[in-house]
């Protein structure tokens, strides 16, 4: 169900974050990785993480989306900053909390990426990279362009439909949109409205390229999980969820788009939250 932030899992999260830390300040550069029950994959990944990346530093930082596991103790174990969310709600809410967070301690960049081990984290500098060169505001990596493991012919099949969907309602060709490992300027990623607690991925790009952001895909290999089991279902019904979500945020970005056109004003500066325009300035 479609939610707005914060909502009261939010806050209890900020809450627990606040009494972990207190007033810390990211590095330039958050990786930031949602997890639910992923104790077995996560020790790997977060093992993988560079201190470093193209000369900037960098963070992790954990949500925890309610795990019945000791996913946040594993996490805090491997130096990750951990962000722990009493109740499960999805990936979606989970990387909208960490969003936030990275926006107002003071990162410049964010970093999504997977708990199950899917993608290289070596190929982190090639994120970065065009934005960094002021070349992109948003990257993504591309299983079309690169390379997947996935033997299963209907996901491979929902990739193209997807991002043959995309491309053509957005003007722009995509062809992956679905591929978690992606890098974005703080300020953009909490510029997008994201309401769905699921299949987040879809609705943040769809944002981001409805309002004009610079938007560039890079090859890139998506690997079988290491461990554990994925939490996307049957693929027919995540096909079917996954279609309404990109649909709808799109009608939702041109409502937006013609309301602030009557009002005069950007739908990109209506979104920016307080604390992302901080980070941007």
């Amino acid at each position: 169900m479609p939610t707005t932030f914060p909502d009261e899992v939010d806050e209890a999260a900020l809450a627990d974050y606040a009494a972990r830390y207190g007033d810390h300040r990211f590095a330039p550069v958050v990786v930031l990785i949602a997890a639910y029950n992923e104790r077995d994959a996560i020790p790997a990944v977060l093992e993988g993480i560079p201190s470093t990346s193209c000369e900037l530093n960098v963070d992790t930082l954990v949500v925890v989306d309610g795990a019945s596991d000791d996913t946040a103790d594993v996490a805090v174990r491997y130096g990750a900053y951990t962000c722990v969310a009493p109740t499960n709600r999805g990936q979606g809410a989970a990387l909208r909390l960490g969003y936030r967070l990275a926006a107002e301690r003071g990162a410049r960049y964010v970093v999504t990426t997977d708990a199950d081990g899917q993608y290289e984290i070596d190929e982190l500098p090639r994120l970065l990279r065009p934005l960094l060169d002021d070349e992109a505001d948003f990257v993504t990596g591309s299983r079309r362009l690169g390379s997947s493991e996935n033997p299963q012919l209907l996901r491979r099949v929902g990739t193209y439909v997807f991002a043959w969907l995309v491309s053509v309602m957005t003007g722009q060709r995509i062809t992956d949109t679905s591929f978690g490992f992606r890098a974005m300027r703080v300020e953009v990623a909490n510029s997008v409205r994201l309401e769905q607690q699921q299949y987040q991925s879809s609705e943040l790009l769809v944002g981001v390229l409805a309002r004009g952001y610079r938007v560039r895909e890079r090859a890139m290999t998506m690997r079988q999980r290491v461990a554990g089991v994925s939490k996307k279902g049957n693929n027919v019904l995540y096909g079917y969820r996954y279609s309404r979500v990109v649909l709808g945020t799109w009608l939702r970005e041109r409502r937006a788009q013609r309301l602030a056109g009557a009002s005069g004003s950007s739908t990109a500066d209506e979104q920016v939250s307080e604390p992302a325009r901080a980070a941007g300035e």
